[in-house]
């Protein structure tokens, strides 16, 4: 599909090649001879490199591209950097969802039952679960994920609160400085961390930060998983400090099977497949082969970061 479209351009295959559109590429002298990069190449090589007019990743994170060197190297030769952020946000604020619900409605301990004891503890379940009505949200980062998880929440009626770097004023929900995020967290029935990883928001959430969440909030975390103190988390999980947590990502990954957080009381984890959907490969083309056309008639990029 991406060859049929592009008949026009010629194309350099990497030697290195991976089935996960997540894996950085190693060096590659083809991407010397390269105009548009289409992947996940390889941050240190591009500092050397002065050919590249546009890369384009296949992730919606870009963590080891965001550095002051290669930004400052990439806007002195006013290259261009786009991710695929377009095309993980309805993925992504769907798992939240799905997490959410499943916490509301006590579907992992149903499941746990099932599995185990196969009992039928109707009056606890039923005790248990809550509704998602006008309970607190507090979103931390706001890009496109939580853009889209806005509107599906929004049925809920629940009160919206997201926390980013610098506020435009033009957001559909309140938004306050990440600065702030210590005086919100308090009143947070559900944390939502969608923090990307960078040197202001490694271990972010330690445990001076998870220990300001309510007995009876719910954490969630589909950003990075350096963002969060793994240890910390899994410490108040033990002591009841938190009523549960949904971990998309993790450090590292994967997750070695004897870490703490496999057994954390009200821990449940994915492997990094809340962006994950059928028909990703073919969405990642199309979203490319959109900017491709744009790139050619030197129209504004979607989802540029540099």
């Amino acid at each position: 599909m991406l060859m049929a479209a592009t008949r026009n351009h010629r194309w350099l295959v990497a030697d290195d090649t991976s089935a996960s559109n997540l894996k950085s590429s190693s060096i590659d002298p083809k991407l010397e001879q390269a105009t548009i990069a289409f992947g996940q190449p390889n941050a240190e090589q591009l500092l050397s490199l002065r050919n590249l007019r546009w890369i384009h990743l296949t992730s919606a994170g870009y963590t080891a591209y965001d550095r002051e060197d290669l930004r400052s190297h990439l806007r002195s030769l006013e290259t261009r950097l786009t991710t695929s952020s377009a095309v993980y946000a309805e993925p992504c604020a769907q798992h939240v969802l799905g997490m959410m619900m499943a916490f509301a409605r006590q579907l992992p301990y149903a499941h746990q039952t099932q599995m185990t004891e196969r009992d039928w503890p109707a009056a606890k379940r039923r005790e248990e679960s809550f509704l998602l009505n006008g309970q607190t949200v507090l979103l931390c980062g706001y890009g496109e994920i939580a853009k889209r998880l806005v509107e599906l929440l929004a049925p809920f009626r629940m009160k919206l609160i997201g926390a980013r770097r610098n506020p435009t004023g033009k957001e559909s929900i309140p938004i306050i400085p990440i600065q702030q995020i210590d005086t919100y967290l308090p009143l947070a029935d559900h944390v939502i961390n969608l923090l990307p990883a960078n040197d202001t928001t490694v271990g972010f959430f330690d445990a001076l930060r998870l220990g300001r969440l309510r007995s009876d909030a719910y954490f969630y975390n589909i950003g990075r998983g350096a963002t969060v103190d793994q240890s910390a988390l899994s410490g108040h999980l033990y002591a009841g400090r938190i009523a549960g947590a949904y971990l998309d990502v993790m450090t590292p990954e994967p997750l070695p099977p004897n870490d703490f957080l496999w057994n954390a009381p009200n821990c449940f984890l994915t492997p990094h497949t809340a962006g994950g959907f059928r028909g990703e490969m073919i969405r990642l083309v199309e979203h490319f082969l959109e900017n491709l056309s744009r790139f050619a008639h030197e129209q504004p990029l979607r989802n540029q970061v540099i």
